[in-house]
């Protein structure tokens, strides 16, 4: 029987699996989907570095086109009065960020 390994040639066998809130399940959704990622390479990523590298490709694209668009509806409703919430603000300084980095700035 023949073992699977990853790109590098480890044998990955152990599973690692931990408790989230509905919120910090929903903003880890929104940044494994903006960086391209998929979520086990996001989250060893982050274990193993201070910064992740977001590759522009079309998953990308879609990620940050539909986060865009609810960031749309939210600030045409604020136009009417309301307030952003701390996870919206949150989410908009993501996608700057992601923006930004896929740009080459700094």
């Amino acid at each position: 029987m023949e073992k699977n390994r990853d790109k590098k040639g480890r044998w990955r066998n152990l599973y690692v699996g931990f408790r989230m809130s509905p919120e910090e399940s929903k903003a880890l959704n929104i940044r494994v989907k903006l960086s391209g990622l998929t979520k086990q390479d996001y989250i060893i990523k982050c274990l193993s570095g201070p910064s992740i590298e977001v590759t522009g490709n079309p998953r990308v694209y879609k990620a940050l086109r539909d986060q865009m668009a609810q960031i749309y509806d939210e600030l045409k409703r604020i136009c009417d009065g309301d307030e952003m919430t701390e996870e919206q603000l949150f989410t908009l300084q993501l996608i700057a960020q992601t923006l930004q980095g896929l740009k080459g700035e700094q």
